[in-house]
């Protein structure tokens, strides 16, 4: 997503001609945008955005987990009281 930023931010400046990307070429300027492209079809062909889902889907799960177990009164899973 920063990649995506970054050119938004550089296409900006390159059409207001501010700075030292005025100088610049289209292509380069342009470039986070391919750059951001070719990221989200690496990382959907090989699983990473959805191993990422799961991860926070699962830190999820265990912070409910936790909170539950705590306002039961116990503060460790498998604690016996």
């Amino acid at each position: 997503m920063w990649l995506v930023g970054l050119g938004l931010i550089l296409a900006l400046l390159k059409l207001g001609d501010i700075g030292f990307v005025a100088g610049w070429s289209w292509v380069v300027v342009l470039s986070p945008f391919a750059l951001a492209v070719v990221w989200w079809i690496w990382a959907d062909g090989s699983g990473y955005t959805q191993r990422r889902a799961m991860d926070r889907l699962e830190d999820r799960q265990r912070k409910r987990r936790q909170r539950t177990m705590e306002a039961l009164g116990r503060d460790k899973p498998g604690q016996r009281h």
